[in-house]
């Protein structure tokens, strides 16, 4: 993903979830999205190479290493805006489908 790509509901979706829980692994955060994992993979990378996540690494006992997803404060302040962004196009979609049914 560039930086000059738009991000979609499914990067939104997935913010959301990272800042729930940052814990979670790909196959988890797979699981509770319905994306495949491969899917993940892509948006996560897609979101770090554009600063919105960082990733850590943490050791969780006898030398596995697993890692930890952090919405960074740019992510955070970008998650909003597009959070609000979308509120509004569902809004509108929604008030366009309504005077349809009202006609």
């Amino acid at each position: 993903m560039t930086k000059n790509r738009s991000i979609t509901e499914d990067h939104l979706d997935l913010m959301h979830h990272i800042q729930e829980d940052g814990k979670a692994s790909q196959r988890k955060i797979s699981k509770n999205t319905g994306f495949s994992l491969g899917k993940v993979n892509y948006i996560l990378k897609g979101l770090i190479d554009i600063g919105f996540i960082k990733i850590q690494n943490f050791n969780k006992s006898s030398q596995k290493i697993n890692y930890i997803y952090i919405l960074t404060p740019k992510g955070v302040k970008h998650k909003t805006a597009i959070t609000k962004k979308f509120i509004i196009k569902k809004k509108q979609e929604y008030d366009k489908l309504n005077s349809y049914i009202k006609k």
